[in-house]
């Protein structure tokens, strides 16, 4: 009889903390429901079409409850610029930590930028449309981005002056000029304006190359 009672107040305790993990990550889970269901109508409708009571209705909830969770639509579309701004740093990290030379992979760092921009937000033109509001809004996640592609940069830098491949150059100051002078391939609005001219991959590689010959070791 005492064991039985052991094993169910046990079991009962184990409940209690199932249940207040469930209880503690739904409000997380209930704030990506609303992300992905705006990111789909914003897609879908366009950002200037579709209101907060339209997210509410296609989830089946109150404009209030949106509410709970974002203080307007355009922190929906915050929440929504950092995530792909989350898959963007990673895919910059990863270009960072692959094999080749320093000079290749600040090539294919810029390549990565480019084309997520022309595939996920410049060819879609309601996509476009929230990355221009987010950028409009000067939101500490852009900024924090922008210093990230900088850092990727510094650390590709700091490999290749290692390396003797690049000349001992300030690896601070050279990321930032880089970053500065390949902003055509980074920014959303210039890539658009890239596309319509007809640049593309040919041109980032060729900007790329034009910079990295500045600091390239003399033989």
């Amino acid at each position: 009889m005492t064991n039985y009672t052991i094993y169910h107040s046990s079991g009962a305790l184990k409940g209690i903390r199932l249940m207040h993990a469930q209880v503690k990550t739904k409000p997380d889970d209930t704030r990506a429901r609303i992300v992905e269901t705006a990111d789909a109508l914003f897609r879908r409708l366009g950002y200037a079409k579709t209101a907060v009571a339209d997210i509410a209705a296609e989830l089946g909830m109150s404009p209030a409850n949106v509410y709970r969770f974002f203080s307007s639509k355009n922190a929906i579309v915050e929440a929504i610029c950092q995530r792909c701004l989350g898959e963007l740093d990673s895919k910059a990290w990863a270009v960072a930590r692959s094999r080749g030379t320093a000079a290749d992979r600040i090539t294919r760092l810029f390549l990565e930028i480019f084309r997520y921009h022309k595939e996920n937000l410049i060819t879609e033109k309601r996509v476009h449309d929230i990355v221009l509001v987010a950028m409009e809004n000067n939101w500490a996640a852009i900024e924090a981005h922008s210093e990230m592609i900088r850092k990727v940069i510094e650390v590709i830098l700091c490999d290749g002056i290692a390396n003797g491949e690049f000349e001992a150059v300030d690896p601070h100051g050279t990321s930032v000029v880089i970053k500065r002078s390949m902003i055509a391939f980074c920014h959303p609005m210039m890539v658009a304006e890239c596309l319509q001219d007809g640049g593309g991959d040919a041109q980032v590689r060729e900007s790329a190359r034009f910079l990295l010959r500045a600091i390239a070791t003399r033989t």
